[in-house]
């Protein structure tokens, strides 16, 4: 018996796009896996491919030892035979019911005495107690939120699946939320697998990322990878990167590669890959700024640059910078005023080696030289 989601597919639109998916997922624990990518991609059909909402056209879902969809079969289990819960972006709560009809209409056709059971458990759970006979209308959207997700999970699923779980909030509340929903889905002992376009929302979320692209998931591992580590430049650009420059590996030394770019001389971890044209690929959170001389810091790369714009980005400040290349560095609006940063004032930009992701841009190799 395997303990794996597997879900090997095609998907074919009459408009001419193909969604081909080729996705696994663990199913052993309370594992969080966010479908990441731009609207349009294939992360909805994915996930509605996944609830037997809509059937591929070739292919094989399974679920642990049970075929969910097998084309060459005829398999193909409704979303109640599957025992799946999902959450749709809009909560579809029934305006009429009260918060506790609600949640009960999950588990309607359990005992009185299991339904009141599992209704009590789900109120606590969920921060929802006090708010038994309200109706939807009575509630915040984050108390609808909650609500919703009770009444999909009071039936216990073997799956849950969230279409956008936030998207339906304003700004304030959904970064207030994202804390709350990752407590509670940690606390589920649920698989989950959420979609998302939101780069904040599947890095406070989720365990795993798929990156899905053109129909295809073009990438697939931890949050830290996924966002710190994208296998190439286009991949980069889709996950935030908010610089990707062109570079050369002039030199590698101790696992360190000296890379010239523009004018401007960088050292970075060297790829696994002996390449010299390489894409570089930096995040703005990691490239701090000082007025000034840097003294005795241990970072390895302090360039001399000039501030070219501040944009105003909700509690940060988007700095873009000209050190020989253009780089870009976000900082707290507290820090920027602090610093009282100004276009066209002289800045030491600081980065650490670590912080600087090389990717290979083109074919050529490079020897590692060595002292002496």
């Amino acid at each position: 018996m395997t303990t794996d989601l597997v879900s090997r597919f095609v998907k074919r639109y009459v408009a001419g796009a193909t969604i081909d998916i080729d996705f696994r997922q663990s199913t052993d624990s309370s594992n969080v896996t966010a479908l990441f990518g731009p609207s349009g991609c294939g992360k909805t059909t994915l996930l509605r491919c996944l609830a037997g909402l809509i059937h591929p056209d070739e292919g094989v879902i399974q679920f642990r030892d049970q075929t969910w969809f097998a084309a060459d079969r005829n398999i193909a289990l409704s979303p109640q035979q599957r025992d799946i819960g999902f959450l749709f972006q809009e909560y579809a709560l029934f305006p009429h019911l009260t918060v506790t009809e609600n949640i009960g209409y999950g588990v309607h056709d359990h005992t009185s005495a299991q339904r009141q059971h599992r209704v009590a458990q789900m109120l606590e759970l969920f921060d929802l107690k006090g708010l038994e006979l309200r109706h939807p209308r009575q509630l915040s959207g984050g108390q609808q939120q909650r609500v919703a997700l009770a009444r999909t999970l009071a039936r216990r699923p073997k799956l849950l699946l969230l279409d956008e779980p936030l998207s339906a909030l304003d700004t304030l509340l959904r970064e207030q939320l994202r804390g709350e929903l990752r407590a509670v889905l940690a606390e589920l002992g649920t698989p989950v697998i959420l979609v998302t376009h939101d780069r904040v929302e599947a890095i406070a979320l989720a365990d795993r990322v798929a990156v899905i692209d053109a129909g295809s998931i073009q990438q697939i591992g931890s949050v830290q990878d996924v966002f710190t580590r994208p296998k190439n430049a286009a991949l980069a650009r889709l996950v935030g990167m908010e610089t990707i420059v062109s570079g050369e590996i002039v030199d590698v030394l101790d696992g360190l590669a000296t890379v010239r770019v523009g004018t401007t001389s960088l050292l970075a971890v060297a790829p696994l890959t002996a390449v010299r044209q390489v894409h570089v690929c930096i995040k703005g959170e990691d490239v701090a700024l000082q007025k000034g001389s840097s003294g005795s810091s241990s970072v390895r790369n302090h360039l001399n640059a000039t501030i070219r714009s501040l944009t105003q980005e909700g509690p940060l400040v988007r700095v873009g910078l000209d050190c020989g290349f253009e780089l870009t560095s976000l900082i707290t609006r507290p820090a920027s005023e602090e610093l009282q940063l100004k276009v066209g004032d002289p800045i030491t930009a600081m980065l650490k080696a670590p912080a600087i992701h090389l990717v290979p841009a083109a074919a050529g190799s490079l020897s590692a030289s060595h002292p002496g």
